[in-house]
């Protein structure tokens, strides 16, 4: 599955269902570039488990505001739609793949 990037129309129907890992960014955030290639290892791994969408935040403000997005990266771990964890700031590959696993 590749990863998607949702904008405010598109978020709520992105994370209807299942287990999907979003990630609050932005092209000028230096700790955002430095988990995207994290970001697609995950979702090459593990696909079958969790879908990964991108929320770009300077597009996409109201969606940022809707989860009090404060500082990038966010990462929201939604299950059914329904915000389950999160954090915030860069995390490596192993952590990101607990917080999935806790919840899956």
């Amino acid at each position: 599955m590749a990863i998607v990037s949702a904008t405010d129309q598109t978020f709520t129907s992105e994370i209807s269902s299942g287990l999907t890992l979003v990630d609050f960014w932005a092209p000028w955030c230096g700790p955002c570039r430095m988990i995207a290639p994290v970001l697609e290892e995950i979702d090459s791994e593990m696909a079958d488990v969790v879908k990964i969408v991108k929320v770009d935040v300077d597009q996409n403000q109201q969606t940022a505001a809707d989860y009090g997005v404060m500082s990038i990266p966010t990462i929201i771990l939604m299950k059914d739609g329904q915000k389950v964890d999160q954090v915030i700031g860069f995390k490596p590959k192993e952590e990101l793949v607990k917080l999935i696993n806790a919840h899956k």
